[in-house]
């Protein structure tokens, strides 16, 4: 268990999990899919999420014929939209912040309108 307290595994483990050689996995990791922790001994600890990537990686691979070319490719795509999408979720949460700011404003504004007075002058109605 991690500081977290989620689970990691020992590559043999990942390996076994998902019938993959631990070769197969040092080699993801080469290639740069793949950035286990680790631990002061050097083992490698998977996440979950790593166990998750790899799946995915093996499904593109064997179930889609994807090379190795190609999964890089798509991963970068991948990481990129997720980051478009936290990006956009992001802005979406400040507009509608900034929308409910004004409509409080402007509600506020109704309790006490301004208005011309016969001078020319711009006051504040006093409501009651």
């Amino acid at each position: 268990m991690t500081e977290r307290g989620k689970a990691v595994y020992m590559i043999s483990v990942v390996a076994e999990m998902l019938e993959v050689h631990p070769q197969t996995l040092r080699l993801y990791e080469r290639e740069g899919f793949l950035s286990p922790k680790r631990t002061e001994g050097g083992v490698r600890l998977y996440s979950q999420d790593d166990v998750d990537r790899v799946q995915m990686i093996l499904r593109l691979t064997r179930e889609l014929g994807v090379n190795l070319a190609g999964v890089e490719v798509i991963l970068s795509m991948r990481e990129k939209m997720e980051k478009l999408q936290t990006d956009m979720e992001a802005m979406m949460d400040e507009m509608k912040r900034e929308f409910i700011a004004e409509m409080s404003r402007r509600e506020e504004m109704m309790k006490h309108p301004l208005v011309k007075s016969r001078s020319g002058r711009i006051v504040k109605v006093e409501k009651g």
